[in-house]
This record gives C-alpha cells, sequence and structure tokens, in this order.
C-alpha cells in the first residue's frame, strides 16, 4: 500500500512531533532525523539504513536500538512489513526502551502472516499496557485469521485486474457513474505527471488515471485524466456525484517550508475533460486532514476519513450533508470508529456502508468491512468480509458495479508495499421453488395463478405454464407464503422456510386444487372395520382440509362417504352416514362453522368412475369405466378387491361459494 500509505501519512504528518535522537549524533543522523520530521520516510529509511550500518553492536549498543526502531517506524510507514518485522526485532534485541517496540512488532508480523508470532508480541506488549484496545483487537485479529486457516473461504473469487496496474502503485478504484464503463483509479505509474519522485514514497506522486470499455465491453489501457486535474502535487482516492459531473478527491499539496496539506477538493466535468480542482471547505481547521471522499448514491451526503478534534483516535469516518453543510457534520460513532484508522468509506445505500480498518479485528494491515445500519437507524453491525477478499496486507478501496461485484485494491504478495488494483465476484446463489399446479386427477389447472410473499417484504405472481408448472427466484433464509389459485377450482395455501444454506437450492412444490363443480375425493381418511370412528393416521388429512376451509372461507360443502358393494343397502347406507358425519365433526373441532358443513351417506349407490389418477394408480381399470356391481364381478378376486377399494371413498362435494355474503 505503498501510494495509499502515502496519503495516509499525511492524514497525520501535521500534528506528527519528531522522535529526537540523544547521544552522539553523526550529520547523516541528523540528516535522517530531518528527513523523518518531515515524513519522507522513503528517504529517512535510506539514511537510517546507513547510520545504522556503521554503528558498532557493542559500543554503540543504546543508538543501535534506538535507530533500529526509527528504521522500523519508516518501513511501517512504507508498508514493507518484513522489513518492519526484521527492524522492530532489532531494536528489541538491543533494548529499546519504548514498549510500542512489541506492538508494532506484532502489527508487521500479522501483516506478514505470521500470526503465531504476531500474538507473542501482542501478548507481551499488553503486560506493559493491559488495556490498551488496538493490541486486544490486534490479537483478535491474528486468532480470528489462524482460526480462519481451518474454515472455507467466503465464495468470493479475486483476481487481479492487470489491465490497470502498472509497475508501480495502483488503487482506489471508483466507477464514474451508473453506466459502469468507466473507472478512474489513482496510479503513481511512470505518466504521472511531473519528474521528480516523491521523498515519502519513493514513487513518483500520484495522479488520477481512467479506463473505458470498448464497445464489446473490454476494458482499454488506462490514459491520465483529461484537462486541469492532475498537477506536481499528490491527486487521488476520489469519489463522483450521482450524475457524474462532479469529482472529490483528495489532494496533498507538498511544500518543502512547511507542514503538507491534505484536503477534499472538486473538480467540474466538461465532455471528457476535468477543470482545475477547488478546494472543499469543511471547516475550518488547517491542522487536521481531510481525505478518501465518499458520495451517498442519492449525493445527499459526503462521506471521508479525517483525524479532527471529536473523534475516537487515529483516522474516523465522518459525514456532512451536500445540501444544508452548515451545522450538518457529523461522526458516525463507536460502533464504525475505533482508536485506530478507519478510512476508504463507500457508501452502497443510505444503510450499507463498506470501509477499510486497522482497529477492528482483522487479518493483517487494513482490512474490508461492510456495516450494515438497522431498521431504526440506531445502530450498526460491522462484519469483516473474510477471506479472500481480506488478506495479512492492506485491503482497501472497495467499488461495485453489478451484483455482488466489482474491484478494490490490496498490496498483498507485494515486497515493496506497492497496491495494485484486484477484481472481485461472489457468485449469485441460485435460490428457486419450482412445481406443478394441477387438479385431483393430476390433469393441469388452466390458468392458474401462484402468489408468494416472503417476510423480507417480497410479493411476487405467476401465471403457470400451460403444463401446469411454475417457477420462482428466491432469497435465503426466508418465509414465505403461498397461495394457488384458479377460477372454478378452491385455494390451497402452503407455507416453508428457505435455508441460508451458502449453495444453489431448488425447492420443489405442487399445489393439487380442489374443482368446486364436481366431488373431490379425501385421500388417507381410515375408519375402522364395521364403524365410524375415525383413526388416528386420518389426522394429516383432515387437517389438511379443515385448512383448506379457512382458505376459502366463502365456501360451504357437503362431506359425502360411499361403502363398496358388500353388505345390504339399508347397512351401508348408515354406515357411510355415520362415517361421514365423523368428518364433519372432526373439522367442527377444529374450527370451521358448523353452517358450513354438511353431510351424507350414500352407501353403494355411486360407484366410483375411473379417473386418469386412478388408472395411473391401476392400470387394469380403463379411464372412463364405471365400478359397478356388474363391472366387478367380470373380475378375478384381485380385481374385486381393488375395485372395493376404490369404491370406499370419502368425498366432499362445493355446495355454496358465498358463504361470507350472508
Amino acid at each position: 500500500m505503498k501510494k495509499a500509505k502515502g496519503f495516509i501519512v499525511y492524514l497525520t504528518l501535521a500534528l506528527m512531533a519528531v522522535v529526537m535522537l540523544t547521544g552522539c549524533k553523526t550529520p547523516k543522523l541528523a540528516t535522517a532525523d530531518q528527513q523523518f520530521a518531515r515524513g519522507e520516510y522513503f528517504d529517512a529509511s535510506k539514511t537510517y539504513r546507513g547510520v545504522y550500518n556503521k554503528l558498532k553492536p557493542r559500543e554503540d549498543r543504546e543508538l543501535r536500538g534506538r535507530v533500529a526502531y526509527q528504521l522500523a517506524t519508516c518501513y511501517r510507514k512504507l508498508n514493507m512489513a518484513a522489513r518492519a518485522s526484521a527492524s522492530y526485532q532489532n531494536a528489541i534485541r538491543y533494548e529499546y526502551p519504548d514498549s510500542m517496540a512489541y506492538y508494532y512488532l506484532g502489527r508487521s508480523l500479522q501483516m506478514e502472516g505470521k500470526y503465531g508470532p504476531a500474538i507473542d508480541a501482542y501478548r507481551t506488549f499488553l503486560e506493559y499496557a493491559p488495556d490498551d484496545l488496538l493490541a486486544k483487537e490486534g490479537m483478535r485479529g491474528a486468532t480470528l485469521a489462524l482460526k480462519q486457516k481451518e474454515k472455507p473461504k467466503t465464495r468470493y473469487i479475486v483476481k487481479q485486474a492487470k489491465m490497470f496496474n502498472s509497475r508501480r502503485a495502483d488503487f482506489a478504484p471508483m466507477y464514474l457513474d451508473k453506466d459502469l464503463t468507466t473507472l478512474y483509479f489513482t496510479s503513481s505509474n511512470e505518466k504521472s505527471t511531473g519528474t521528480t519522485k516523491s521523498e515519502i514514497t519513493g514513487t513518483k506522486r500520484s495522479d488520477i488515471f481512467f479506463s473505458k470499455k470498448d464497445e464489446k465491453g473490454n476494458w482499454q489501457r488506462p490514459e491520465p485524466a483529461g484537462g486541469e486535474l492532475n498537477t506536481e502535487h499528490d491527486e487521488g482516492i476520489m469519489s463522483f456525484s450521482p450524475d457524474g459531473q462532479t469529482m472529490y478527491l483528495t489532494v496533498a499539496k507538498r511544500n518543502a517550508n512547511s507542514d503538507s496539506s491534505v484536503e477534499i477538493y472538486t473538480s467540474q466535468r466538461s465532455d471528457a475533460t476535468w477543470s482545475a480542482p477547488q478546494e472543499f471547505k469543511i471547516i475550518n481547521d488547517s491542522i487536521s486532514a481531510k481525505g478518501h471522499p465518499a458520495v451517498s448514491p442519492d449525493g445527499t451526503y459526503l462521506y471521508f476519513s479525517s483525524d479532527m478534534p471529536g473523534g475516537f483516535g487515529g483516522k474516523d469516518i465522518w459525514r456532512i450533508n451536500l445540501k444544508e453543510r452548515q451545522g450538518s457534520l457529523e461522526n458516525l460513532g463507536p460502533q464504525i470508529n475505533t482508536p485506530g484508522d478507519e478510512m476508504f468509506p463507500y457508501v452502497r445505500t443510505d444503510s450499507l456502508l463498506y470501509f477499510s480498518s486497522d482497529g477492528h479485528p482483522g487479518f493483517g494491515g487494513l482490512d474490508l468491512f461492510r456495516a450494515r445500519l438497522n431498521s431504526t437507524g440506531d445502530r450498526w453491525s460491522v462484519d469483516n468480509m473474510g477471506v479472500p477478499m481480506n488478506s495479512p496486507g492492506d485491503d482497501f478501496g472497495i467499488t461495485f458495479g453489478e451484483g455482488e461485484s466489482g474491484f478494490f485494491s490490496s498490496n498483498r504478495g507485494d515486497a515493496r508495499g506497492y497496491d495494485h488494483i484486484y477484481s472481485f465476484e461472489c457468485p449469485e446463489i441460485k435460490v428457486t421453488i419450482s412445481g406443478w399446479v394441477v387438479d385431483k386427477d393430476d390433469e393441469p389447472v388452466p390458468n392458474a395463478i401462484i402468489r408468494i410473499v416472503g417476510d423480507d417484504g417480497s410479493n411476487q405472481k405467476e401465471v403457470a405454464r400451460d403444463d401446469g408448472s411454475f417457477r420462482f427466484k428466491l432469497q435465503r433464509g426466508v418465509k414465505y407464503v403461498m397461495l394457488a389459485g384458479a377460477k372454478g377450482y378452491l385455494n390451497v395455501k402452503q407455507e416453508f422456510e428457505s435455508d441460508m444454506a451458502e449453495e444453489d437450492q431448488d425447492y420443489g412444490i405442487d399445489f393439487v386444487l380442489a374443482a368446486v363443480y364436481k366431488p373431490q375425493v379425501v385421500e388417507n381418511i381410515f375408519y375402522d372395520f364395521d364403524k365410524a370412528t375415525l383413526r388416528p393416521e386420518s389426522k394429516a388429512a383432515l387437517d389438511e382440509m379443515a385448512q383448506m376451509l379457512k382458505d376459502n372461507p366463502s365456501v360451504t360443502i357437503e362431506m359425502g362417504s360411499h361403502t363398496d358393494r358388500v353388505g345390504s343397502e339399508e347397512y351401508n347406507i348408515g354406515l357411510s352416514d355415520r362415517r361421514a358425519k365423523s368428518v364433519v365433526d372432526y373439522l367442527i373441532a377444529a374450527g370451521i362453522p358448523a353452517e358450513r358443513l354438511t353431510w351424507k351417506g350414500y352407501g353403494k349407490s355411486v360407484p366410483k368412475t375411473v379417473t386418469k389418477r386412478i388408472n395411473k394408480e391401476y392400470p387394469q381399470f380403463p379411464e372412463g369405466t364405471v365400478l359397478n356391481e356388474e363391472y366387478i364381478e367380470t373380475l378375478d378376486d384381485a380385481g374385486k378387491a381393488a375395485a372395493d377399494q376404490v369404491n370406499r371413498r370419502t368425498e366432499f362435494q362445493v355446495t355454496s361459494l358465498d358463504y361470507d355474503l350472508w
């Protein structure tokens, strides 16, 4: 994160006091101290290194420890984690008296991905400062990283976006507008304005570049932003107004005779060029740094990072109302901000914020975090975006394109500490529910309408296809209520809940609608032999029928019971009448008004006509055949038993559709 750290360095440079080394000083040591005081860490590191190598391990032990600490700090500022770790270890070996060496050693080791040694270093530091929140969070982050190795990575796919990257630092990508065809970013590549190199980073000062998609959707080679935008100063880390006409950007003006100034500027677009940046005044404070602007999607707020007074330590994320600037400045509070640094905000919606932090538990340097605001608007929940979005290095500057895809920047795997742009995408988890709407004879129901309502507020409607099939897209972890209906049929309602599994799911559900114009068999109703008593295994079918009547409150029905051909007419009429009444009694007990229900025993007087469904189950009976006694007598014993079983049935017939209008 070398160049991005340049901006971060500027955020604290104005407040920074040099730690002057005592003891015998050489001219080169004095030069290194001056470079360090000005924040010129790249130049200071080279000078300190030369001084350190000339000091004798025994005779200059104390001074060697102090120079090693200063050298380590330079490497830490330059984001060279391995060199910083080695130098902090040297400072500790030479008994440098500041216990912060252990804390920064832990940070550097954590950025190398050496989580076990990092935990040891944090633990040692906490012996000196038991209440230090940053050290505790650092230890939590390193412990989290160790545990993460045992868990699967998130579903994000991360790749280096080679088209945008140079041999120097490229970072903080941002789409120009909703078309998603132009991407701006910050770079210190060799095409940047000016010829001199930064004393702070050792690279050219940053400029703003952009890339556009061609007619085939391919990104083109980046070019410097046109107009008067780029100067000999550092420009970058930008955001745009919703219409893409105004750029808010960070500008770090370097002046050899005064402290560096980091402020937010604006630039106006005219066709493909940008105007000279003009300072965007937030408060009358020339000491505090303000940078990393992010405009909310509706253009109302400008979010930014600053170390101004009133924060929680380090750099905090703030916001100001662009329409009512006076008196609207506010800190996002302790749920977002920590004693560490919170930077690079990105506002996706009014309740979804992304940012980078080294104060929340993470995997190394800056990590990417997702913050959601609750429905009452009074509490943020903050989550680490996990691996591979985060790494032992610095991960920051995210922007979203379509869905869960976009770009961010990271210095992962770069020993020089340079940042590069990475693409990311999280493949959509496809959760669907599909099925069929048929009648009780397994025939598709014409023009069936299915409605599905989720407790997430979703509401979908679909007409089933000619074959009765349907399909809906769903979300994970949502409770749904589905209702299917059609003209001439009773509605059927079903409920279910999709799970949270991070994998594609296709739920299956069928609706069997009862026609109002003909009797409908109620399956799975059982009686004891020669009795009207309902058996326990009938409960599920009867409860389902009770629910159907509740879902169709305007319907009245007649329950009819039928017997087989065995026994006298008088006996069968009586038995079937009692059985039909048993069903009605059950439904009344289940909460169905008695006036909606009648019953009748038909005995063996209405033999069943074979339907398509019955033919599938009993192919020996041709569709349309009436299973009367005359036909049954032509069958063998097995056929007779099957026909008698079909005739023994409980049915209901709709008698009215306007009960609720009475």
